[in-house]
């Protein structure tokens, strides 16, 4: 018996056997990895098998050691490299022995690109195994996103994606795996985060005219809240409160106000009407129009786009949008004017230096060959833009940059407080500033709203190549070329016929009463043939509606003015002019309403909607919708139509 044990061919045959054995248990686990199964593999250890006994009989040496070197070469031994990864065998005991997944290569990216990788990176689809028959899975594959299956919807706007649940993002779109993962990957996709800030204030509160009289606040023209909002509700949500500022809904909208008489700067508009929201108070509403010069009466234009082109603005609803919208803008300037183009991402550059208008192939060509990419220096592509915007000035022409970003400044940006202080003192220069957003999920509106607020200048919000047209074809005069500067709004009230009254919007405006006979103290600028409303809810004394106990020791009214229910107070500076103008209005209480401000009404309810405003009672959507579709007036762009079916989608998201 023993002889035939310990026979050459018998060994031989034992020997092939057992590497036969060992093959098939590490093969098949490594190959149960294409499958799906991201479990770390593990070479079976076998027991050290006893010395058989010495045996008398010449000794042998075995050569037929090829298979066990198959076997290691099958486990992914020290010659067999993946794509992805390595199986680390144990080379000196000829047995795959505590096999691990080596990590993948990754490209090392800054870190403010990190959160911008999220979506449309081709690099991040799931990869493909390679076609041998044993190559291995990585762990990072498994994890890796995979194209959406039929019927699946792709989040579209990152604040979705930043809200959801972790149940919700891109893993659970994979398969679960059959069996639990001993452990985490070591690469995970970044988190997509929601960036996006906001300028607000909470709504102002109801005073008493006896103790707080006097209200007084800067005028504003921007309506980037307004578009902000129609962004969110087309995408499928309501929009957060920080996100509606009242007064940019309500001026969003233009108005048949009367118009300037002479050289009048801009005249103002008074109604009066019973509260649609609560019977026992009236709502004020102030419009001022600005005067519309003739196009051939306009100033040269020095225009230096200041355009962000950082990583972050490679998304559809940025870079190439606000390509787009730029294209747009230029055939409605003369040739006169001048055109110069900056941008700015990891550094700044000058894409086009300053160049006639007329030339509008040169300027559609450097528009065109801007590409995404790099960090955010902001505050450099500032810089730049100012010094070249000081080269091409002239006696008797605006200059004005115009900023395109989304907001996102991340380099060189230490001090915002100090950069909003280079940009007022840049605004001294005669240069203003005004300001362009697009895209969601970083948008940076606090920023935005600082920058335009010191640099004299607008802010719009850019969703739509249609919102593009509105604000730089429509509306281009009334941005770029202003009548006067540092426009302020002061209403006394009469505590004989207003016992309270509650401002409608305008808390990031809002203004010491000292500051308004201040000439030193900065407020907004009207552009030629703007239009700004401002909306006072009023209560007289001894209303139902009143939310206030009156006083015991009230002030008396002045003697002629018991009538009235309050004085307005207009106060201006001509561009360029350091001393202001003042005109003062009474408000009688008698002046009438009329379609323009009941549709003003029915906005500035839909953004107290939005909002949650508490002093709105039951009144609600159908309500507020019936007012606007009542008081539609003339709508020959159709932005009112647009906003009731705005408020109908709002109604049926709060529910």
């Amino acid at each position: 018996m023993f002889h035939y044990l310990t026979s050459r061919p018998a060994l031989a045959a034992t020997t092939s056997v057992a590497a036969l054995i060992i093959g098939v248990a590490v093969i098949l686990p490594v190959a149960d990895l294409r499958i799906g199964k991201p479990t770390v593999v593990e070479a079976p250890k076998t027991e050290p098998v006893p010395p058989l006994e010495p045996v008398a009989v010449e000794p042998v040496t075995i050569e037929a050691q090829a298979p066990e070197k198959d076997a290691v070469a099958a486990t992914g031994g020290e010659a067999a490299p993946t794509a992805e990864g390595t199986i680390v065998t144990d080379s000196a005991a000829g047995a795959a022995t505590d096999a691990t997944v080596a990590k993948p290569k990754m490209a090392v990216t800054p870190s403010d690109e990190l959160a911008r990788a999220d979506d449309g990176n081709a690099s991040a689809t799931l990869a493909q195994p390679e076609p041998e028959p044993v190559a291995p899975v990585t762990m990072a594959e498994e994890a890796a996103p995979v194209a959406p299956a039929e019927g699946v919807i792709l989040d579209a706007e990152p604040r979705l994606r930043a809200e959801a649940k972790m149940e919700g993002d891109a893993m659970a779109y994979l398969p679960a795996p059959s069996t639990a993962i001993a452990a985490a990957p070591d690469i995970m996709p970044a988190p997509v985060e929601n960036t996006e800030a906001y300028s607000n204030e909470a709504p102002n509160p109801v005073k008493m005219t006896a103790e707080e009289p006097v209200s007084t606040f800067s005028i504003d023209v921007d309506t980037a809240s307004y578009a902000v909002v129609r962004s969110s509700l087309t995408g499928g949500y309501l929009p957060t409160p920080d996100q509606v500022r009242v007064e940019e809904m309500v001026n969003y909208f233009p108005y048949a106000y009367a118009a300037p008489e002479g050289d009048r700067a801009f005249a103002s508009t008074v109604s009066v009407m019973p509260t649609p929201w609560n019977p026992g108070t009236r709502l004020v509403t102030i419009g001022i129009q600005g005067a519309l010069p003739e196009v051939i009466a306009r100033p040269p234009l020095n225009l230096v786009f200041l355009i962000d082109t950082s990583g972050s603005m490679e998304d559809a609803n940025k870079l190439p949008l606000l390509k787009q919208s730029l294209s747009l803008m230029l055939a409605e300037l003369r040739p006169e004017d001048q055109v110069s183009i900056v941008a700015y991402a990891g550094s700044a550059g000058l894409v086009l230096p300053p160049t006639a208008a007329k030339d509008r192939a040169e300027i559609l060509a450097s528009l065109e060959n801007l590409a995404a990419g790099g960090s955010t220096a902001g505050a450099e592509g500032l810089e730049l833009a100012y010094q070249v915007a000081d080269g091409m000035k002239a006696d008797g022409e605006v200059t004005r940059i115009l900023l395109a970003t989304d907001g996102d400044f991340n380099v060189g940006v230490s001090d915002p407080e100090g950069l909003e202080a280079y940009v007022a003192k840049k605004r001294e220069s005669g240069t203003y500033l005004s300001v362009l957003g697009f895209g969601r999920g970083n948008l940076d509106d606090a920023v935005m709203q600082a920058l335009a607020q010191n640099g004299n200048g607008t802010a719009a919000y850019i969703d739509t190549l249609s919102e593009a047209r509105k604000v730089l074809v429509d509306q281009l005069t009334g941005a770029l070329f202003p009548i006067a500067d540092d426009v302020k709004i002061q209403v006394e009230w009469n505590p004989a016929t207003v016992a309270e009254y509650r401002l409608i919007g305008y808390e990031t405006r809002s203004l010491r009463r000292e500051d308004f006979n201040n000439d030193k103290v900065d407020a907004g600028e009207i552009g030629a043939g703007t239009q700004v409303t401002a909306i006072y809810e009023v209560t007289a004394p001894g209303s139902d509606a009143l939310l206030n106990d009156p006083l015991r020791y009230g002030a008396a009214p002045a003697e002629g003015t018991a009538g009235e229910l309050g004085f307005l107070r207009l106060r201006w500076k001509a561009p360029g002019e350091g001393q202001s103008t003042l005109v003062e209005t009474p408000i009688t209480g008698k002046e009438p309403a009329s379609t323009e401000t009941r549709f003003a009404a029915a906005i500035a309810g839909f953004g107290q909607l939005l909002q949650g405003s508490v002093y709105l009672g039951d009144w609600g959507w159908d309500q507020a919708i019936d007012l606007a579709v009542q008081n539609r007036g003339e709508d020959p762009f159709g932005y009112r139509i647009e906003a009731v079916n705005l408020m109908r989608l709002a109604q049926s998201l709060s529910h």
